[in-house]
């Protein structure tokens, strides 16, 4: 059989399928004796257009709000998975963890007493000015005394192979409904591969993310309702927002589907007004309350914050979440898991100069062409400069908006992020990758084994959004770090 990845190139890269050429790391050994029984390409071409058949006939679509020549696109999926040995997880699975509690205890105190910034650790201007925080907050009390119930963290390994943090998501973190699309369909073209590895389940998640969302209702309430909050049908996750209501069975309603009578929040129904208690918004916090955020959004429901301000009702994630993934936040991170837990951080930050700072400022100013600089509450890959891979006029323009306003902007190391086999074109290359882990936080902390990896199907690019030109693959966690007994074996796809 022709050797799929004879031509594969490792390059200057931590690779995650090859510790050298032709020598797979022992986690994908089995993966890549099962390609070696391929009848060449052509078979895994089949396989690839197969996949994206399924992910067509799902309806498996995001929005590219940029993109002039029509809006809707198929998320683009890469067949080769991206493999976790359970050592490596476990690694990961701590980390996660000690950052969720950090972060929560860090929104509980700036919200409430503020030992934080009374201390120094955090300097107090750099959460006063953030555009996320909300003094309208401060002393509220918070449902079970929980200030984030889902994290979205992005991690990348560097060029040695080392796990690193490279920005926290707990506004509305998005992704996970291709998590689950991905499994299912990695299950039709590679059944037998999938149980033979012993890959760890992710279809727990959405029933985990109900039980989190039903511990958030208010006590008094036997038998709470839950509504899934989207913009609506033009928004880039509104697949995302239909699947999971879908898959919890809770409705999905639009801020003109609810009202606010009495400080309590009601949703229309041909029969009449129901009772709401917990709302799981994908909704930003500007655009929730008109009557107190801005007064012209008309996405969501006036009176809600007062709603939620007297306890009637639960929001996912609370208001005011989104100061904690200020991207000049994240620098302060590995000081708050040391000031509350009185720990290290396991899992480190990409090395972060803040523009708000006058030596960094000086830093980044002089050494655009070799950094990343990114805006502080943009996500997607909007607002962002690779210096690398950017024109002068693209610098300079970045440089302008450093000077106007630098508590906007971070700048961090052009990072050589780890590689793995992609299906490009008619051969298999390597492409850029990072991993979105989903951290819940409820009665406990609960974190999907995997999460979303995304590829930067693009030839030496760096971005992995989906709205840039990235996409995909399957994250599989080995139950356990040693090769399943079972051989190796051909397999049909599930049709």
């Amino acid at each position: 059989m022709p050797d799929l990845f004879a031509a594969y190139e490792i390059e200057n890269f931590y690779d995650e399928m090859f510790a050298a050429p032709g020598r797979p790391h022992p986690h994908y050994q089995r993966l890549h004796d099962r390609f070696g029984q391929m009848d060449g390409i052509s078979e895994l071409l089949s396989r690839q257009r197969t996949a994206d058949q399924t992910f067509v006939n799902r309806g498996v679509t995001f929005t590219v709000y940029s993109d002039n020549k029509g809006t809707e696109k198929i998320f683009p999926f890469d067949l080769i998975p991206r493999i976790i040995p359970a050592h490596e997880w476990a690694h990961l699975e701590a980390g996660l963890r000690q950052r969720m509690e950090a972060l929560n205890l860090f929104l509980a105190d700036i919200y409430g007493p503020q030992r934080i910034l009374k201390a120094g650790v955090v300097p107090r201007e750099m959460v006063v000015t953030s555009k996320n925080f909300r003094p309208e907050l401060v002393g509220v009390p918070i449902a079970r005394d929980l200030y984030v119930h889902i994290n979205g963290t992005d991690l990348v390994r560097d060029q040695h192979g080392t796990y690193r943090v490279l920005e926290d998501n707990l506004r509305t973190p998005s992704g996970v409904s291709y998590v689950l699309e991905d499994r299912q369909v990695m299950k039709r073209v590679f059944p037998n591969l999938l149980r033979d590895y012993r890959v760890r389940p992710v279809e727990t998640y959405t029933s985990d993310l109900l039980a989190l969302l039903l511990h958030l209702a208010p006590a008094h309430v036997p038998e709470p309702t839950v509504v899934l909050l989207t913009p609506g049908v033009y928004n880039s996750a509104y697949f995302e927002h239909s699947f999971l209501a879908r898959q919890m069975g809770i409705e999905i309603v639009e801020g003109s589907d609810l009202v606010v009578e009495n400080d309590r929040v009601f949703m229309r129904r041909t029969d009449g007004l129901a009772p709401v208690h917990v709302i799981y918004r994908r909704i930003d916090d500007d655009f929730l309350d008109p009557t107190v955020f801005n007064p012209k959004s008309l996405l969501g429901v006036p009176g809600l914050f007062e709603a939620y301000r007297k306890g009637n009702v639960a929001l996912c994630n609370p208001i005011g979440t989104g100061v904690a993934d200020d991207k000049a936040m994240y620098h302060y991170v590995p000081r708050m898991i040391k000031f509350y837990l009185g720990q290290d951080a396991i899992l480190p930050n990409v090395e972060t100069f803040l523009s708000g700072e006058a030596k960094d400022l000086e830093y980044i100013l002089a050494n655009l062409e070799k950094l990343v600089v990114k805006s502080v509450n943009e996500a997607g890959g909007y607002g962002m400069l690779v210096g690398p891979h950017s024109t002068r006029a693209q610098i300079e323009e970045f440089r302008a908006k450093i000077i106007a306003d630098p508590r906007n902007f971070i700048a961090q190391p052009t990072l050589g992020i780890s590689r793995c086999p992609a299906v490009c074109g008619d051969a298999i290359e390597g492409r850029h990758i990072d991993l979105r882990p989903y951290i819940l936080n409820g009665a406990s902390i609960k974190i999907m084994p995997g999460g979303l990896t995304r590829v930067a199907l693009r030839k030496g690019s760096l971005v992995v959004n989906s709205s840039q030109g990235g996409g995909s693959k399957d994250t599989w966690v080995l139950a356990a770090d040693h090769e399943a007994a079972t051989p190796a074996v051909p397999e049909k796809i599930i049709v």
